[in-house]
């Protein structure tokens, strides 16, 4: 259910996947099945009127309390793309053990930088939201957001603290170092 964006209290429901380059879902409006909806559904849908259904958690209150932000669907754009601040953020999945072998790197790396204003680091559960824009295929992913241009860089050294805070105090133009051999990404399911 959940990889279609849906939940058991839904069914009967439907969805439309569209499989091309990257996997687009799409929700009717309204929870009525008849011909009439899934009819008007369908031709919204070939005539490119619908948008894309996107997984979001809900924000949590205390989602800035702690050095590493927390970032779901609804609040990433104005966080990221903030264009006053750099943000480094991980994309990861709950399961996924280089995740979980990262995130003391990443803690520290948030207590390191969270007195200075002008970088957020941050991080993203994936299998649970989704970006229109970003597409996330494997774990953790680590995308750094310049501030003022709002260029995308794609964190590509070794996950340690020091390349990491080398990274960010360069605004990301570190140039690529092959990762290291343990910092494998986990394939997202």
């Amino acid at each position: 259910f959940e990889f279609f964006g849906m939940n058991k209290e839904e069914v009967p429901t439907i969805r439309l996947i569209k499989l091309e380059e990257d996997m687009a879902k799409y929700k009717p409006e309204s929870s009525d099945l008849s011909a009439e909806t899934i009819e008007a559904f369908l031709k919204k849908f070939l005539d490119g009127k619908l948008k894309q259904h996107l997984l979001s958690q809900e924000l949590p209150e205390d989602w800035d309390k702690q050095p590493v932000k927390v970032l779901v669907s609804s609040n990433f754009e104005e966080v990221a793309l903030d264009k006053s601040k750099s943000v480094l953020v991980e994309f990861y999945a709950p399961w996924c053990g280089h995740c979980k072998q990262l995130a003391p790197i990443y803690d520290q790396l948030a207590e390191k930088y969270k007195d200075n204003a002008d970088i957020v680091i941050a991080k993203m559960d994936s299998t649970a939201n989704e970006l229109e824009n970003i597409k996330i295929s494997s774990f953790p992913t680590i995308k750094y957001f310049r501030k003022e241009d709002n260029k995308v860089i794609d964190f590509n050294l070794d996950r340690t603290l020091e390349d990491f805070s080398k990274f960010l105090d360069a605004n990301g133009e570190v140039a690529d170092a092959e990762p290291a051999e343990d910092s494998e990404e986990e394939e997202a399911a």
